[in-house]
């Protein structure tokens, strides 16, 4: 049944896209969709001569498959569909670039306009250690005073060392300007 067989076009209905073909070694018309004679250059026309594989349907009925028009160039077949779906996937892919992207150009202005504050971490230290730096805004009020102290060795503890890079003028605490102040004394 696998075998090719070889017929002529009978009748065609090019709106709906079937036909039938009048078989060389039958009897019986065989029905063909034009799904059948995928990738012609053409669409069938009656009196072509049809090459095909006969798919017997439940009802009996004979349906051709896997057919081809004598003397028609076959064309390659499109790929918008698979193209449509890799654009869809790359454009995916983008957006998560950028998503991730924005995400560390945040994190980025969140470390430069909001201060490390280790005042939080002074039991527990070994714990605490790995965990996230935590920030703190400039707005944040201590008991701490400007009062024209300006180097990390005249500071009592981070804590205070933090509140006069952030609120204080002339501070030299900061020789990286990371905000984070007095990084070399072993102190804090």
């Amino acid at each position: 049944m696998n075998n090719m067989q070889k017929g002529t076009l009978k009748k065609w209905n090019q709106e709906k896209g079937f036909g039938f073909i009048s078989p060389e070694n039958e009897k019986r018309d065989v029905f063909i969709h034009i799904s059948a004679l995928k990738n012609m250059s053409r669409p069938p026309i009656v009196g072509d001569v049809i090459f095909y594989q006969i798919h017997t349907e439940s009802d009996s009925k004979y349906r051709a498959i896997n057919a081809s028009i004598k003397g028609v160039a076959l064309i390659k077949p499109r790929k918008k569909k698979y193209t449509a779906r890799r654009r869809k996937s790359s454009n995916s892919f983008s957006k998560l670039l950028f998503y991730i992207l924005l995400i560390f150009i945040g994190l980025f202005f969140y470390n430069n306009f909001f201060k490390n504050n280790n005042s939080l971490v002074t039991t527990h230290s070994s714990v605490i250690s790995n965990l996230p730096v935590i920030f703190t805004p400039k707005t944040i009020k201590h008991n701490f005073k400007c009062d024209g102290r300006q180097h990390c060795s005249q500071m009592n503890s981070k804590a205070e060392a933090i509140f006069f890079i952030n609120n204080c003028p002339n501070t030299k605490m900061d020789g990286d300007h990371d905000g984070r102040p007095c990084e070399n004394d072993s102190r804090f």
